[in-house]
């Protein structure tokens, strides 16, 4: 057990290093390169699905088009590579992909021990579980015995020991690499529930033979603190990525849109002067051109604007913003100012 532990410590020790090598030119690199490689889902709609012409479309596919907007004007100019929860450390570490978008719970020790940055939240979480209607269970606490489907590589499987031992319940877990394998072992009744966070839930739930059949169970049994990661070692591609999000953020709380954005051109509010790259040289500061953040909001579009397109009440997936709404309005999303 101790061999088998140190051989993989030296493992990721050697991938971080070279991780960092490669971390420290990674602006340059997508210049170079002509765009940028993004780590998403294997297929999540709301965040990161592709469709039948594989257009990729979700929240945190906009995030990745927003880096490329801010960096190239352009929202698409990527490569968008689909990761299983179990490679796409792996596939950052290495240098494979530039950026990891791909509904990412930032803990403690994913954020010192692998090499890597958690850079913001874009989506506050929790862990739940979803049921057969037919089932007649009403709550997590009636649990009991259950075989559970999961996918591994995931904070969810320690999420669900913790919880079936803090409530003294036995449970079997069934847990697979593809999120289609669980989805494929849930619906054929081969599980008693589903569990994972519950915006996956309601997304996955998008893709069963008869998603009405099914209910998410109303407990939340973890935090789940979503967001994009990059490499440990480049702190100026970390700031990007971070204000890339701010921006839209920010955009969302001052009111500018896609649709008005070249009308608040004529705003005399300071602070849409200085995100619009109309006052201050922002841009600058991280490498990019000042109009970084109005291509953004141009082409991607604010907060909100990605939040209803991807994931909101009048999409399939249909989650209100709730947590995730403006610190303004009762939520806690909050973007430091640009100024």
């Amino acid at each position: 057990m101790k061999t088998v532990t140190y051989a993989a410590a030296a493992a990721a020790a050697v991938l971080a290093l070279c991780g960092a090598a490669q971390a420290q030119q990674t602006l340059e690199n997508v210049k170079k390169r002509g765009q940028l490689v993004c780590g998403v889902s294997q297929g999540n709609p709301g965040f990161s699905n592709p469709d039948a012409q594989g257009n990729w479309t979700g929240l945190d596919v906009a995030l990745c088009r927003a880096v490329s907007a801010a960096i190239f004007a352009d929202a698409k100019r990527i490569k968008f590579v689909p990761l299983s929860a179990k490679d796409r450390f792996t596939a950052l570490q290495s240098g494979e992909v530039d950026l990891l978008s791909r509904t990412t719970t930032w803990t403690m020790s994913r954020d010192t021990q692998l090499g890597f940055d958690f850079v913001a939240v874009n989506f506050y979480d929790g862990q739940g579980f979803m049921v057969p209607k037919k089932s007649g269970v009403k709550s997590a606490l009636e649990l009991k015995g259950a075989t559970v489907c999961t996918a591994t590589g995931t904070t969810t499987e320690l999420n669900l020991a913790d919880y079936f031992r803090a409530n003294k319940m036995e449970y079997k877990v069934v847990a697979f690499e593809k999120t289609d394998e669980v989805n494929a072992a849930y619906d054929s009744g081969r599980c008693d529930a589903y569990t994972t966070d519950r915006s996956s839930l309601a997304s996955q739930r998008t893709k069963l033979k008869v998603p009405g059949d099914h209910v998410i169970l109303p407990e939340v049994i973890s935090k789940e603190p979503l967001g994009p990661v990059v490499r440990h070692g480049d702190a100026n591609w970390g700031d990007i990525v971070r204000w890339s999000y701010f921006a839209m953020v920010n955009a969302e709380e001052l009111g500018v849109t896609s649709k008005n954005v070249d009308e608040m051109k004529k705003s005399s509010n300071p602070e849409i002067k200085r995100m619009l790259g109309l006052e201050g040289d922002f841009g600058k500061m991280i490498g990019l051109d000042n109009a970084w953040a109005y291509n953004i909001i141009k082409q991607v579009g604010n907060y909100d604007e990605a939040y209803e397109a991807s994931v909101g009440p009048k999409t399939p997936v249909g989650l209100p913003r709730g947590v995730n709404a403006l610190w303004t309005k009762g939520g806690v999303q909050y973007a430091p100012p640009i100024r």
